[in-house]
């Protein structure tokens, strides 16, 4: 089974799939994000090191879902593959940091990838609004992120609302704003219900 977590930067992903995979003994499948050679160059120059970047992104997140399909293991994702595609693309498109030809020949490669892979069994979307976004990021304090705006954080928020609103598969929507998972039992409880309802019909 192919569990996957969405929501916008500093939304809490990768604390839940954490999390999620020490409760259920789940295997874990983290974003490749500390190691990306692109990335401290893209929050300096999005519009040069975009396609760079995406290109990059896509590579590792199509190997990852090659390898969940191919376990016999339940693996939880931190970020899916559609989201660099329909979200953080989508949106680095029509902010113009993507040329027309590499915006084709990026799609043209993700077409081909989706006819080899299938979509995860559940997708848990994090929504949370841009103040906690913002309060998040600067919790944490990653360099790399001081530079992203409050414009770019909000145009992927609307790209999220969209794309979760067409989404085809099974979705759970978690209201994240008032949660602290992390640190408080009875809100990470409140998850897990919600997780053993879908997809155990408990409760």
């Amino acid at each position: 089974m192919h569990i996957g977590i969405a929501g916008n930067i500093g939304c809490g992903k990768t604390t839940l799939t954490r999390m999620l995979a020490e409760h259920y003994g789940w295997t874990p499948k983290f974003e490749a994000v500390s190691y990306n050679p692109y990335l401290e160059d893209y929050y300096k120059d999005i519009q040069r090191w975009s396609f760079n970047l995406e290109t990059y992104f896509l590579t590792q997140r199509f190997k990852d879902v090659l390898e969940i399909a191919n376990s016999d293991k339940t693996i939880i994702q931190d970020r899916t593959i559609f989201e660099g595609v329909h979200i953080f693309v989508a949106n680095n498109k029509a902010m113009g940091n993507l040329t027309d030809r590499d915006y084709s020949t990026y799609m043209d490669l993700f077409d081909l990838m989706m006819s080899l892979v299938k979509a995860p069994d559940l997708l848990i979307y994090l929504k949370s609004s841009i103040p906690h976004l913002v309060g998040q990021i600067q919790k944490r304090g990653r360099e790399y992120e001081k530079g992203i705006s409050i414009e770019y954080l909000t145009g992927l928020n609307l790209r999220y609302e969209q794309w979760i609103g067409e989404y085809k598969g099974q979705v759970l929507t978690i209201e994240a704003d008032d949660l602290d998972f992390e640190n408080r039992p009875e809100d990470f409880s409140y998850i897990t219900d919600k997780i053993d309802a879908r997809l155990y019909g408990l409760f």
